[in-house]
């Protein structure tokens, strides 16, 4: 039989696993439920795919990140692993056949989100797949305590009513108190949590107070050297600062959701190639970018949360050489995130207004649009109805997270074709181009149904498999359709809402304000241990966050800039000891000591050090 070993070094190539990877697979493969905690970039897809692969049947993985599932069934894809995935953006065509694969055809691996698992469609289709296991990434979502909290999540343990296969749950952050819930709902046969550590040695945690942040950025950015991330709040902010770099001779871009997905895509690669040496982002960027040396990631905004903060940082220094993860901030920034906070949390009144108001600009009546997916134009919408962009873009999201539907932002919707002129009728049609016949040959061979209904289109295979460029293939498709050869919708990026329930009457909008005041507080809760963790000077940076996740026993990272200061005022204490014990001849009180030192408050730092001193024998005793 093989092992979980064989599989990592047959499709990975690697020889051993990453810490607590063998233990968390070792739990799985005996069919117990487990709940893995992992550091960022700690390798939790290997903790689901090596067992799934060692299994007959498919894998649930059900996560919300659409960028992370089409990235991982990529990899999958390439290793000869036969995976699938529905997201936001596909028609329902699309998503009953890609269901109809699962349930029947030979497929590993299923990747969908969480809202996909209440739909009559999946519903149709789950009883008839033989799944090996539940995987649940981002599993703090179906934690109300956790920071993402999404209800779609807890749709979760209710599918284990229906399916009998193990779950595996991994997030990078849960406190205790989130695990706990993330077992509970997920409804755990027993307890079991496997937590690797969270501390990084080789990474340096520095916080910088100051006026002139573009300043301090641009001397990390010349100082460290290497690859780097800098995180902004803002799309403009990114570009500003990308241009400064570049003025200053930094090998600088941005990226934000705000460009096409060819330039997206384009700037990534650049980036992990090393061809650009710095990415100004929003936090659009990073997830599933899996750049071992990056030497430092900035945040020129204060985060919202730790837990935000922890896991962006963790992108610096994966090979495991020095890095750093910097915070810039000032009293601005701590305001402005106090602001936001009111903007972040409209009134219940305004959240349920801009429920109704989406119904009515689709012109979706009572009791209806459950399942239907609509490509959403949010500046018009806020222009139609002359609301506030932020506000509204927060109330969309909040009525995301209470379950009323999900909202997406800033989908890549694929080109979509299909051929109008049956089989027979195509082959007597006389095409104005030549390279339009194997273009068409090629079309009919790889995607069933096109000449029924309009199917997504993989362009760049297409292009590369015909030895043509994209731009060149797309204009074959536009003189296609107007040859009223097929019908043609070019690609684009639009945000997504994919209605989960009939609509609801005034008045029955579940929105309960002690749910709203719980996430409120949280938000608050959060901002708080982000304002302490920017302005303490007496604790190891690392420790506060790892003590935030729940580790308690760690030791001082040295290397932080509390520590730093801490040990250059140490040294200073012991080099001042020494000298006045020695003045004194080695005959010498406290008050002296005190009176030489000229310590006017209540700190006794310098009386531990001196007796550390005298134990070791550096110094003489004092005298009563």
């Amino acid at each position: 039989m093989e092992t979980p070993l064989d599989i990592l070094k047959q499709y990975w190539g690697y020889d051993s696993f990453r810490p607590m990877q063998e233990e968390i697979i070792s739990e799985a493969v005996a069919g117990r439920d487990v709940l893995a905690i992992l550091p960022t970039g700690g390798g939790k897809s290997v903790c689901f795919q090596v067992p799934a692969l060692l299994k007959d049947g498919i894998a649930l993985v059900i996560t919300p990140l659409i960028a992370l599932m089409k990235d991982q069934v990529m990899h999958l894809r390439e290793k000869g692993i036969k995976a699938l995935v529905v997201h936001a953006g596909m028609t329902r065509h699309e998503v009953d056949l890609t269901l109809n694969n699962a349930a029947y055809g030979d497929f590993k691996f299923l990747y969908l989100s969480p809202e996909r698992l209440s739909t009559t469609l999946f519903r149709d289709y789950i009883r008839r797949m033989n799944v090996s296991y539940i995987v649940v990434d981002e599993a703090h979502c179906i934690s109300q305590w956790g920071y993402d909290f999404r209800p779609s999540y807890l749709s979760i343990g209710l599918l284990r009513d229906i399916v009998d296969a193990p779950v595996i749950a991994l997030t990078a952050t849960a406190t205790s108190r989130v695990a706990d819930d993330i077992m509970d709902r997920l409804r755990f046969s027993s307890p079991n949590i496997l937590r690797a550590s969270f501390e990084r040695p080789n990474l340096s945690y520095i916080v910088r107070n100051v006026a002139d942040k573009s300043g301090q950025l641009l001397a990390v950015c010349n100082g460290v050297g290497g690859s780097g991330i800098v995180y902004a709040r803002v799309r403009k902010t990114c570009e500003e600062l990308a241009a400064m770099l570049r003025s200053q001779g930094v090998n600088a871009s941005f990226y934000h959701a705000g460009l096409g997905a060819d330039m997206r895509s384009e700037r990534q690669e650049s980036w992990r190639r090393g061809d650009t040496q710095v990415m100004v982002c929003t936090n659009a960027f990073g997830m599933g970018i899996d750049k071992p040396d990056v030497r430092f990631v900035v945040h020129y905004d204060l985060p919202e949360s730790p837990e935000a903060y922890f896991q962006e940082a963790g992108r610096a220094g994966r090979d495991g050489l020095p890095a750093y993860a910097v915070l810039l901030w000032n009293g601005i920034d701590l305001r402005r995130l106090r602001q936001l906070e009111s903007v972040s949390f409209p009134s219940l009144e305004f959240i349920e207004d801009i429920y109704h108001k989406v119904h009515i600009f689709f012109q979706i009546p009572y009791e209806a649009g459950e399942g239907r997916q609509l490509k959403f134009d949010f500046n018009e919408f806020c222009t139609h109805f002359s609301l506030p962009r932020a506000e509204t873009a927060y109330a969309l999201e909040y009525l995301d997270r209470e379950g009323h539907w999900s909202y997406t932002r800033e989908i890549d919707i694929p080109t979509k074709v299909r051929i109008r002129i049956d089989r027979r009728g195509l082959y007597d049609t006389d095409l104005p181009k030549q390279e339009m016949v194997p273009l068409l040959e090629l079309l009919m061979r790889r995607y069933e149904g096109i000449f029924s209904f309009p199917v997504s289109i993989d362009e760049e295979y297409m292009a590369q498999h015909l030895g043509i460029g994209v731009p060149y293939f797309r204009q074959l498709l536009y003189e296609l359709s107007t040859e009223h050869v097929i019908s043609y919708v070019p690609a684009a990026t639009s945000d997504v809402i994919f209605i989960l329930h009939p609509r609801l009457y005034p008045g029955n909008v579940a929105l309960s304000p002690k749910r709203y005041e719980l996430l409120r507080s949280r938000y608050r809760e959060r901002v708080d241990a982000m304002e302490t963790y920017a302005s303490m000077t007496d604790e190891c940076r690392q420790q506060y966050l790892l003590r935030y996740f729940g580790q308690d026993e760690s030791a001082p990272c040295g290397h932080c800039d509390v520590c730093r200061a801490i040990r250059t005022t140490r040294t200073s204490i012991e080099t001042s000891l020494k000298s006045i014990t020695a003045s004194r001849g080695g005959n010498y009180t406290l008050a002296d000591i005190r009176e030489a030192l000229d310590i006017s408050d209540d700190s006794e730092s310098w009386l531990l050090v001196l007796r550390e001193l005298i134990d070791h024998g550096d110094v003489p005793p004092y005298k009563d």
